[in-house]
């Protein structure tokens, strides 16, 4: 029998809406989810703003804390079980989403610390006459109701960087994940409950269509708005929301790698081929564009596709997958006409470059596509790696720069003045050297820039984004 999740709004009535929740590769269906109408998020907004308006009613510090540290727990004892929904709703294979699991529970563990290192600091006074026997410190208050809106690829961990910052610093917090990927959402709110958080802190809920979702972000209800998802969607939102809402918004780019001649490709390879078919190239930082040195270039791209040939794609709950399908079967369409278009204008298929069923598409590498085609100016979101040859370092620079695009780059090289030119000519956020584009640790920044994102993510960034700092005066003639 199909399972069904219900609502987690408290006193909402339970709906026959639902949505049903299809496992990517085969299209299998594993799950319901109850769908809220807008009655229902007009409830949930209500609860949360009641909430947070009765300071009487607001957990301590330690009990927000020590609920966490039980939901950590409960998420290590349920790991493999984790792991393998999270693998079957979003089709990322069994090994990297027993990693994602594993990140989530670290994450868990980071934002705790994050939280009890945090601190206010003293405001200089006593150094003229109007600041003259005063005294004026900050401490850090919950900023309010927070709206998280999730996307599908790290359908656990996402969750945990947009959730567990709220719970930590007090904010009653509305999330709503993909719609394609609830489950592991609504699982680890139910942690959070069995942990001993109250249901109005955290409710949980997808909606029956994107008026409702709108509905739920541009409440004037709402002080803080998460958003991890396309950027069309997240910009479109954020131009709606409410005066006085605050947002932070990551987005995808269309990450760039530069190659030099003296590169270790011993070391590259590996990195590149992981950072480019992960999850099916569904990152938003995924390796899309490698510009390599035209005294190598062929040899990476030959290298590479060897590589890439041997690679597992399938059924993402198999220990031997690599590569799992598709979110969508849409999306194996538009990736195939993405290729076809760059192969129509004279790009050269090394490798895949074809579906292997609705739902997948084979690991592919191209060889120099013109640089108006999709696939060198947009994000694929998809197995696909393009190589593109230069023959100077600034021409690499200028044709990696010129997106709107900004998130993470790189840049492989065994150049110290290489390194350090990339570094700083290089339009990202983070600049990787002799690392792979989608290299993340939960406590770092993680930026978009430009049209790919807004603010900073990374759990301490997040806490810091669900607070404000709030200063007290004194006045003493004793100071």
């Amino acid at each position: 029998m199909t399972q069904h999740f219900d609502l987690l709004v408290p006193g909402a009535k339970q709906t026959s809406d639902s949505l049903s929740v299809v496992a990517p590769y085969d299209r299998q269906q594993i799950a319901t989810v109850a769908t809220a109408d807008e009655e229902t998020v007009a409830l949930a907004l209500s609860n949360a703003r009641l909430l947070f308006d009765d300071r009487t009613r607001w957990l301590k510090a330690e009990e927000r804390l020590e609920i966490l540290k039980k939901t950590a727990t409960l998420m290590s004892e349920q790991a493999e079980a984790l792991a393998l929904e999270a693998a079957r709703e979003g089709g990322k294979p069994l090994i990297d989403s027993r990693v994602e699991v594993a990140r989530a529970i670290e994450g868990m563990q980071v934002c705790i610390e994050a939280y009890r290192t945090g601190a206010g600091s003293e405001i200089p006074m006593n150094l003229n006459g109007s600041s003259a026997g005063k005294l004026a410190f900050t401490h850090h208050e919950p900023i309010g109701v927070v709206v998280a809106i999730s996307a599908f690829n790290h359908p656990l961990n996402l969750i945990v960087h947009q959730v567990a910052p709220a719970v930590a610093t007090g904010c009653p917090v509305i999330v709503k994940p993909a719609s394609d990927t609830p489950l592991s959402c609504f699982r680890f709110v139910q942690l959070l409950y069995e942990a001993g958080l109250p249901g109005h802190w955290c409710q949980c809920l997808t909606t029956k269509n994107s008026d409702v979702a709108t509905q739920l972000v541009t409440s004037p209800l709402v002080n803080f708005f998460s958003f991890i998802g396309s950027a069309k969607i997240g910009w479109m939102l954020r131009s709606k929301l409410a005066p006085g809402t605050r947002c932070a918004l990551e987005h995808g780019g269309v990450a760039p790698v530069i190659v030099t001649e003296d590169a270790d490709l011993e070391v590259a390879i590996p990195k590149l081929t992981k950072g480019g078919f992960y999850h099916a190239g569904q990152v938003c930082v995924s390796v899309q564009r490698i510009f390599v040195h035209e005294s190598i270039a062929e040899t990476l791209a030959n290298k590479l596709t060897s590589v890439a040939k041997q690679l597992h794609t399938g059924d993402p709950t198999m220990e031997t997958t690599d590569v799992g399908p598709l979110i969508r079967p849409a999306e194996v369409d538009r990736i195939e006409d993405w290729v076809n278009e760059a192969v129509n204008l004279g790009a050269q298929i090394k490798t895949g470059g074809k579906r292997l069923s609705d739902t997948t598409f084979q690991p592919t590498v191209l060889y120099d596509p013109p640089d108006q085609c999709k696939v060198s100016q947009q994000e694929i979101f998809g197995p696909v790696i393009c190589v593109y040859p230069y023959s100077h370092i600034d021409d690499a620079v200028k044709r990696a720069n010129a997106l709107p695009f900004a998130f993470q780059a790189s840049v492989f090289t065994k150049n110290i003045d290489c390194a350090m030119k990339a570094f700083s000519q290089l339009n990202a956020s983070v600049v990787m050297v002799n690392e792979h584009t989608a290299f993340r640790v939960d406590w770092m920044p993680f930026a978009g820039l430009g049209q790919s994102g807004l603010g900073v993510g990374g759990i301490p960034h997040t806490l810091k984004d669900m607070q404000i700092e709030k200063m007290m005066v004194i006045h003493s003639g004793e100071i």
